[in-house]
C-alpha cells in the first residue's frame, strides 16, 4: 500500500514537471481529482489519480496532460473567446479544433508527445460506443481532424465508426483544410475560419429536430424508466468528459478580463534610448516585452540587399504586373493629386510690391503705362510640409499577389505624392531567417532560458527614405517580389522602427500608413513565450502611438480585420481594392485637414 502510494507522489511530482515545461509556464499549477486550484487562471486539472489502477490510466493523464499543457501554451483564451460560434455542438466542436490546433504546433516539437496523444486516443476512440447523434457529430469531428492534421491512422473498425459523417465532413472541409493547416501558427485567422466552418453546417438546427423527433418517440412509448437512463446519460457524460483529452475548459471571461487590464499600461522611461525621447510625452515602451538579443538584427537599404542588375530585373517583373492595373490605379492618384493642388492653386498672394510677376495684369499695363507692375507670391503650403510612411508587411503570407500590389500601390503613391511637395519614405519589416536565426542558436546555446522575449533576428528594410526621390529609388520597389524575402513578421517592433524615423523628422504633419495581412506571428517567438506575447506588444505599441504622439496613424488589413488593433482601420477582401482604399484614405487625411485649417 505504502509503495503504490509513494509511486503515485512519484508520478504526480513527473507529471507536474512534464506540465511546466510543456506549457512553458513555471508558476502553472497542477491539480489532480477533486483538488481545488487556488489560480484558477493558471491552472490545469487532471483526472483522479487515487482511480490508477493499471498503466493504462497512467498513460491517459500523460496524454491528457500533455494535450492541456499545450493548449495553455499556444492558445489566447481572449482571441479563442473572441470567435466562438453560437450553439452548444458549435461550441464543443469549436473547442476540439482548438486543441487540435494547439497539438500540432507542439507535436512538430515534441515527437514523444504526439505518440502519448495518439496511443491515448486510439484506445479511447476503440472502445467508444456512439449512441447519441450529437456524439457521433463531436466524435467524427474530432477523429476528421486528428487524421489531417496529426496524420492519425485510423483502424478499419474505426472508419465504420465514422463512416457516416466522414463524406459531409469531407464535403465541407476538404477545400479548407490546406488553409487551416497553414494558418496553425496564426491562431486569429485559425478561429476566424473555422468558427465559420462549422457555423455553417447548422449542426445545432440538426440536432434539435432529432431530439425533438426522439422525444416524441419517448412520449409514446412511456413504459421504460427514464429517471435510470438519465443517471446512466450523466455518467456516461462525465466520463466522456473526463476520458476526451479536451476536456476541462479554462475560464474564458476571466482570462480576457485579465489579458484587458494587461494592455492599460505602456509608457516607460528609457534614458539608454535618447532616439525615443519626445517633448510633452513619456517613451514609447513596453515593460513586458523584450528581447533575447539584438546584436543579429538589421536596418538595412534595399539597394544593399541585391545587386543593381537583380534589382532592375525584379523592376521590370513589377512594371509587367504595373501595365494591368496602371490605368485604374492612376486615376485614383489623379484624384489625390487634383484635392492637393486644389488648395495649391487658391494659395497665392496678390497684388504685392515684389514676388513673381502676375502676367494675368499685363494688360492694365499696355493700356496705361503709368500703372505700376503687380506682382504675386506663392503662400505656405500646409501639405508641404507632410510626410508620408508606408510601412508594409514583408511576411511569407503575403507573398504572391498581395505583395505584388502592395508595392505597385506604394510606387504610384509616391510619384503621385512626390508631385505635391509630400515626403514619402516606403519602408518594410520580416526576419532574416524561418524559426529563429542566429538569436535562437544562441539561446540554445545558453541552455535555454524560459520566457526568452523575442528570438528571432529582425530586418527592417528602407525602400524609399524621405528625403530621396521617386525615381532614383524606383528600382528598390521590385525587391518586394523577391524569392526568399519574406519570411516572418513582428509588426510591434516594425512600428516603433517606423515611429522612431518619424519623430526624428522636422515636418509638421506625420502620417504613418500600415499595410499588413493580420496578427504579427513568429514561430521561434511564440514557441518559447505566451500565445498572445507579439499581439500584446502591437496593440500597446498602437495605443501608445495614437494616444500619446502627434502621429496620424492609419492601417489596411488584406483578407483580415485589423480594427482590434488600430483605431482607424480599413479590412480589403480583395488586394485589388488596395490602391482603392490607400488613396481615399489619404484623401480623406489632406481633405479632413483641409476643411480645418479653413474654419
Amino acid at each position: 500500500m505504502e509503495n503504490k502510494k509513494e509511486k503515485i507522489e512519484d508520478f504526480k511530482a513527473a507529471i507536474s514537471s512534464t506540465v511546466r515545461s510543456l506549457s512553458n509556464s513555471q508558476k502553472i499549477e497542477v491539480s489532480f481529482g477533486n483538488e481545488i486550484s487556488k489560480n484558477n487562471q493558471n491552472s490545469i486539472k487532471l483526472p483522479d489519480l487515487q482511480k490508477i489502477s493499471n498503466t493504462v490510466n497512467y498513460e491517459e493523464i500523460r496524454a491528457i496532460a500533455d494535450s492541456k499543457s499545450l493548449n495553455h501554451r499556444f492558445s489566447n483564451k481572449k482571441t479563442l473567446k473572441k470567435y466562438e460560434p453560437k450553439g452548444n455542438i458549435s461550441k464543443k466542436l469549436y473547442s476540439i479544433s482548438e486543441k487540435i490546433r494547439c497539438e500540432k504546433i507542439g507535436t512538430s516539437y515534441f515527437r514523444g508527445v504526439k505518440k502519448n496523444i495518439e496511443k491515448f486516443y486510439q484506445k479511447r476512440i476503440s472502445g467508444l460506443d456512439l449512441k447519441s447523434s450529437e456524439d457521433k457529430i463531436i466524435e467524427s469531428f474530432e477523429n476528421y481532424l486528428r487524421v489531417k492534421f496529426l496524420d492519425f491512422k485510423n483502424e478499419s473498425q474505426t472508419d465504420k465508426k465514422f463512416k457516416t459523417y466522414k463524406k459531409d465532413l469531407n464535403d465541407k472541409f476538404k477545400e479548407k483544410i490546406n488553409e487551416l493547416k497553414d494558418l496553425a501558427l496564426q491562431q486569429e485567422k485559425f478561429n476566424s475560419l473555422i468558427s465559420q466552418l462549422i457555423t455553417d453546417m447548422s449542426l445545432d438546427d440538426e440536432i434539435e429536430e432529432q431530439e425533438k423527433k426522439e422525444d416524441d418517440t419517448k412520449e409514446n412509448n412511456k413504459d421504460s424508466k427514464p429517471q435510470n437512463r438519465d443517471q446512466k446519460s450523466k455518467e456516461e457524460d462525465e466520463r466522456h468528459e473526463e476520458m476526451s483529452v479536451e476536456s476541462g475548459v479554462p475560464d474564458l471571461e476571466n482570462e480576457a478580463r485579465e489579458s484587458d487590464k494587461a494592455e492599460e499600461n505602456i509608457e516607460i522611461e528609457d534614458s539608454s534610448r535618447p532616439d525615443l525621447k519626445k517633448k510633452g510625452s513619456q517613451n514609447l515602451g513596453d515593460l513586458k516585452y523584450k528581447t533575447y538579443t539584438e546584436e543579429f538584427d538589421e536596418i538595412i537599404r534595399a539597394e544593399d540587399l541585391e545587386n543593381i542588375e537583380e534589382l532592375t530585373r525584379l523592376r521590370k517583373n513589377l512594371d509587367q504586373q504595373l501595365l494591368q492595373l496602371k490605368s485604374f490605379i492612376s486615376k485614383l492618384a489623379n484624384k489625390l493629386q487634383r484635392k492637393l493642388l486644389a488648395k495649391q492653386n487658391r494659395s497665392w498672394n496678390f497684388d504685392l510690391e515684389e514676388g513673381l510677376l502676375d502676367t494675368s495684369k499685363l494688360p492694365r499695363i499696355i493700356m496705361d503705362p503709368f500703372n505700376s507692375l503687380s506682382f504675386k507670391k506663392e503662400k505656405d503650403i500646409e501639405f508641404k510640409d507632410t510626410l508620408v510612411t508606408i510601412l508594409i508587411d514583408n511576411s511569407g503570407s503575403m507573398r504572391g499577389k498581395p505583395i505584388s500590389v502592395a508595392a505597385i500601390c506604394a510606387d504610384i503613391l509616391s510619384r503621385t505624392l512626390e508631385r505635391c511637395s509630400v515626403k514619402v519614405e516606403i519602408l518594410g519589416f520580416t526576419t532574416k531567417h524561418w524559426k529563429g536565426g542566429s538569436s535562437r542558436e544562441k539561446w540554445m546555446k545558453n541552455e535555454k532560458p524560459n520566457l526568452p522575449g523575442r528570438l528571432n533576428d529582425l530586418r527592417h528594410i528602407i525602400y524609399k527614405s524621405a528625403d530621396t526621390p521617386w525615381r532614383q529609388a524606383k528600382n528598390n520597389m521590385g525587391l518586394m517580389l523577391k524569392e526568399g524575402l519574406l519570411k516572418e513578421n513582428i509588426d510591434g517592433e516594425a512600428l516603433k522602427w517606423a515611429f522612431n524615423k518619424m519623430n526624428k523628422r522636422k515636418e509638421d504633419r506625420k502620417i504613418l500608413m500600415v499595410i499588413s495581412d493580420g496578427a504579427p506571428v513568429d514561430d521561434s517567438t511564440l514557441s518559447t513565450n505566451t500565445s498572445d506575447y507579439l499581439e500584446g506588444n502591437l496593440k500597446k505599441t498602437v495605443k501608445w502611438i495614437e494616444n500619446k504622439s502627434n502621429i496620424e496613424l492609419l492601417a489596411i488589413g488584406i483578407g483580415h480585420d485589423v480594427t482590434r488593433y488600430y483605431n482607424r482601420a480599413v479590412k480589403i477582401t480583395d488586394v485589388q481594392d488596395l490602391g482603392d482604399v490607400m488613396i481615399n484614405q489619404l484623401t480623406d487625411l489632406f481633405v479632413e485637414k483641409n476643411k480645418k485649417s479653413l474654419h
